[in-house]
């Protein structure tokens, strides 16, 4: 558009916010000045949440005299500054901390572990013994069935027999012969609904 266009002046934007400037406002805090304090200062250790308010020159002035550790003697400083490496958390050596274990852990006799990096051995014979545990259903004893497996085969064994069947049974493997067609279909069957139920 240009400026000197009779459509240009008719344009009105309205402002984002006020821009109008505030009238109100804290008052400077040092003692006798009556500016606006539109500066904040900590008002020091115990008290980090709170802020004092004070005009440009008085912020100033507050802050080259300022000093968080102001009344500590040098141990306690250097107390702070190692707790505050560690956020002012608690902590403890390596092996002596005050956690609990974990009730697997405990009943397995694996302690001090508790990410369970050393627990694996454990976890194979809880999933095990839950797998065991578990009804096994009439459509996963069938295909398991065709597979020529027993109830409690592992994942493992279920898809080695598959890949034994299907290499016996593939038209490919028997010189083109169609005749076990159906029973390789059957396998395959059989084994995708074992692999959908957590088989393979």
């Amino acid at each position: 558009m240009k400026f000197d266009s009779p459509l240009f002046d008719r344009i009105r934007v309205k402002p984002s916010k006020d821009r109008r400037p505030k009238t109100g406002g804290p008052v400077c805090e040092w003692h006798g000045c009556k500016e606006k304090g539109t500066h904040r200062a900590p008002k020091g250790r115990g008290r980090e949440n709170e802020r004092w308010h004070f005009c440009l020159e008085h912020v100033r002035d507050y802050n080259q005299s300022y000093n968080f550790f102001a009344g500590m003697n040098d141990a306690a400083v250097m107390a702070y500054q190692k707790d505050a490496l560690t956020g002012h958390r608690p902590t403890w050596k390596m092996g002596t901390g005050k956690g609990t274990v974990r009730p697997d852990f405990q009943a397995s006799g694996v302690h001090g572990d508790p990410f369970g990096f050393f627990a694996e051995g454990v976890r194979a014979e809880e999933k095990k013994r839950a797998e065991a545990a578990r009804p096994v259903r009439n459509a996963e004893r069938k295909a398991l069935d065709t597979l020529g497996l027993e109830v409690g085969a592992t994942n493992a064994e279920v898809k080695a027999r598959f890949k034994e069947l299907v290499k016996r049974h593939h038209p490919d493997a028997n010189g083109g012969d169609r005749s076990t067609e159906d029973r390789l279909v059957e396998i395959i069957q059989s084994y995708n609904y074992l692999k959908s139920v957590g088989f393979a």
